[in-house]
Order: structure tokens, then sequence, then C-alpha cells
């Protein structure tokens, strides 16, 4: 039996645990079969995970790289407010890469897959000179009730869940030499995808547009902004910052995979759904208002352009 076939036959055999309803048909044939339920469309979102640019094997363990695969779709999922299915993993793998990496990375994705009952449902296999994964998450959502990036308002209220900007220091660690250590709780080797938080805003019609902060708060705004045709305002002493960061990773560090949506000034907007902090962070405006689509005060009231500075992972100059 050739490497190829041998880890289909492993990675279907990892996989047998998962059973969604939805997956009719998943390992096995040419194409998976999915079945939706009556009155709810279909979400597809994919996500490319390539070593030495979103990971790197001396400083992300196996599993960590599988889980962190996974939740990038899954964090998709959670921004239109849907509810995931089924996903689908393309490998590129070195000829040299050892079978305990592969054994690791599947046991990170798998344990992510099975908390949120995500089937495994197909995938393709190749060598490449790198590792290479690719995810495709399948999900539902209500008809016509996806939330979207372009339903913001002026007069809505920006809000985030979580605290911003942990990830980012993490990397930043990494790059600086320091050894760390890859635990559970440490939102850059094992983030939580807001599925919960995502699908509770949606049922109660609480937010009007909605993305996951993939980016960097700065930059994940201005998509809204953009796509909604408004400007924003956001207060610098009001967004939560995660362990060890400071202002400056929270607005631009990426890789949070929290929430950001915006919600009609008259909502009631919990401080905490599913145990889950949702803060306040700004006012969506009219973008007559400003000079510049993104605004944000500072402690002493004076207001400022906020520049979009995502994350750019690896960079030489960091």
């Amino acid at each position: 039996m050739t490497r190829e076939r041998s880890l289909i036959k492993q990675i279907r055999h990892s996989a047998a645990w998962s059973r969604n309803r939805a997956v009719i048909q998943g390992i096995g044939d040419d194409c998976a079969i999915l079945r939706l339920k009556p009155g709810f469309e279909l979400l597809v979102t994919t996500d490319l995970c390539l070593e030495d640019v979103h990971f790197r094997r001396a400083w992300h363990p196996a599993a960590a790289v599988g889980h962190r695969c996974l939740t990038r779709g899954l964090s998709d999922i959670a921004a239109m407010g849907g509810e995931p299915l089924a996903c689908f993993l393309s490998l590129g793998l070195p000829e040299d890469l050892p079978q305990s990496w592969i054994n690791g990375f599947q046991r990170g994705l798998l344990a992510l897959a099975e908390r949120f009952t995500v089937q495994l449902a197909g995938g393709d296999i190749s060598s490449a000179r790198q590792i290479t994964a690719d995810i495709v998450v399948a999900g539902q959502v209500p008809t016509g009730k996806a939330v979207l990036r372009s339903g913001a308002r002026p007069g809505d209220g920006i809000y985030v869940t979580g605290s911003l900007g942990g990830s980012a220091s993490t990397l930043r660690q990494l790059f600086a030499g320091k050894k760390l250590k890859p635990g559970k709780s440490n939102p850059h080797f094992y983030p939580t995808p807001r599925l919960e938080v995502g699908k509770w805003l949606r049922k109660h019609r609480l937010a009007t547009a909605m993305l996951d902060i993939s980016d960097g708060l700065s930059v994940d705004l201005a998509h809204i902004c953009g796509e909604s045709g408004v400007a924003a305002i956001v207060s610098s002493n009001k967004i939560p910052i995660g362990k060890s960061a400071g202002l400056e990773l929270a607005l631009h560090g990426g890789e949070d995979y929290e929430l950001l949506f915006t919600s009609r000034k008259q909502a009631r907007v919990p401080a905490r759904i599913g145990g889950i902090q949702i803060t306040e962070i700004g006012e969506i405006r009219n973008p007559t208002d400003y000079s510049s689509a993104i605004q944000i005060m500072g402690d002493n009231g004076k207001v400022r352009r906020l520049p979009q500075r995502g994350w750019e992972h690896f960079a030489r100059q960091r």
C-alpha cells in the first residue's frame, strides 16, 4: 500500500467517530453528499494554512496547527451566524515529514471537529515541499438570515467578543526568541471559534453586521465600513486588551478570531453571551462626518484617524 493510500485510510479511520446528520455520504466516494434542513441555505468557506507563513514547526505543535487550521473555517461560519456541518481537508506534505507530526495534526483538528459536531467528509493528499493545509467548511443558516458585513448603519453600536491582541502578543514573543509553553488556554495556539455567540446574535436579531477578527480590529472594522458604506469611531479606553498585549496589538494584531459586530442603538446587547464577554467599543457614523472612515478617540478625548495596519505574519521586519 502506498503512503498516500495508507494516510487516506488512517485519516478515514480517525474520522470515523464523527457524525453529523447533514452528511449523507462522507469519505469513500468522489463527492460528499450533504442534506440541509428545510428552510436553510448553504454556507461554504475555505482557508489556506502554509508552513512558515501561518505556523512554524519549531514554534507550533502539530496538534495546535490542526486546531488552528479548522478554527479559521469555523470562525467564518460563526461570523455569518451559521451552524457548521462538515469540513474537507486537503494536505500537501513533504516526503520526509514524520508520521508523528501528521498524527498530531489530525488529533488537533479532529478534537475541535468533535467539539462542534463537524464531520470530516472528504479531502485530498499530495506531496509538497512545505506543509500545506487547505480547509473547507460547509455550514447552514436559515434562509435569508445570514449576518453580512453590509448591514451596519449610522448610530449602530460597535461590539467585540472576548479580548484582543493576545495572539499577536504570543507571536511577538516567539519572534523575540522566547520559549513559550503552547498551552490550551493560549489563544494563539488554541483559539476558540465563537460559534455559539454568532448563532445567538443571529437568532435574536441583534447583529446588523458581523465578521471575525482575523486580520486585526483596524482592518476588519474597515471591511464592515467599506461593505456598509459607513464610517466608525472607537474609544481606545473601551477596547478589551488581551493578556500581555497593549493597545497597538489589540488594534492591529490579528488572529484573535473574536467576533466584531454592530447592533442597533436601541438594542439591548448583554454583557456576556454564553459566558463570553461582550464589549461595546464605539459607534457607526455617517461617512460624511469624518475625513477618514475610521477614527479613534484617545484617553485625552482627542480624535485621530485610525490607520489600517493588520498583522503581517512572519514578515522580516518583525
